[in-house]
């Protein structure tokens, strides 16, 4: 305890609330998770367009008959389209996270909306969770990406802090999901390829992950491999789940959108993970590396 830290570490909190105060990770350069989250944009953009509606349940109206329906929709894939592509030119980055940060909040107030009115179905809580670490993601590139004036406008919502906020809404969405393998086992399990043993077992194993990597990042228990890791296993069960659905019925929407939406779960847990990727891989509780923010 005491004040012996070394230059350029945190002696006390947590990586995710107080890690990076001086410097956080550069999200200026176009980075591989950058390059995936533009992609399942650009993706969910193509597929609006081209069947005129949403991306049915990550993306349900809660007016059933909503007057200018499909004129929304197409509005809606714009955006996403738009974005998607803005995001990988330098020039248009900022402005594209920026917009695209404010279009998946609103898509995530609309989730919590169906948890506010059905609490007690853990479904509302994974459909807010699933959409919650992609608008972290999201939230993560628009932190590091604005410029100063706008960092000093919006407080927290941008620069080292607005990265942190991120972070920490990132962890508590993931037991949101990782509960919903024990809420819902037998529906999951039918998800696990049939070629994989002890198929309850991974869907219990994949489901308390999750949940194990929300406490190690909270409390500061090598949160940049945490990370890491659940961005590996969300984007390993995408492979396995979806892509076999999407080889065997390429013209299947459902499998297209579960798809796209899956690997933007995964990229948004990239985005988190990256944000870590100057503290060292196995930093654990009391010192804590700073990272940078272009």
């Amino acid at each position: 305890m005491g004040s012996s830290a070394r230059p350029g570490h945190m002696r006390f909190g947590s990586p995710v609330l107080s890690a990076d105060d001086r410097r956080m990770a550069p999200m200026a350069s176009l980075s591989v998770a950058r390059v995936l989250f533009a992609l399942t944009m650009i993706g969910l953009g193509i597929l609006g367009l081209i069947y005129d509606d949403f991306a049915m349940v990550w993306q349900r109206i809660p007016i059933e008959h909503l007057p200018g329906r499909e004129l929304i929709a197409y509005a809606c894939a714009t955006v996403e389209l738009m974005t998607g592509i803005g995001l990988l030119f330098r020039s248009t980055a900022r402005f594209a996270a920026a917009l695209l940060a404010v279009y998946l909040l609103l898509w995530l107030l609309l989730k919590l909306r169906e948890v506010v009115v059905m609490p007690r179905m853990e479904a509302t809580w994974l459909g807010f969770g699933e959409i919650a670490v992609i608008f972290a993601g999201g939230w993560i590139l628009h932190a590091s990406l604005a410029d100063d004036g706008r960092r000093k406008a919006l407080g927290f919502i941008t620069g080292k802090t607005g990265v942190r906020c991120a972070r920490v809404l990132f962890a508590l969405a993931l037991p949101m999901i990782g509960l919903s393998h024990f809420f819902y086992s037998e529906q999951t399990v039918a998800f696990v390829p049939a070629w994989l043993p002890f198929r309850l077992a991974w869907v219990y194993l994949t489901g308390a992950a999750s949940i194990a990597a929300s406490i190690a990042m909270l409390l500061g228990i090598v949160p940049r491999l945490a990370a890491t890791l659940e961005a590996a296993m969300l984007s390993i069960i995408t492979l396995l789940v979806w892509g076999p659905g999407v080889i065997a019925t390429p013209t299947d929407r459902t499998q297209w959108t579960a798809l796209i939406i899956s690997f933007a779960i995964a990229g948004g847990a990239w985005l988190v993970a990256s944000s870590y990727r100057i503290a060292p891989r196995f930093a654990v509780g009391a010192y804590v590396t700073n990272a940078s923010i272009g």
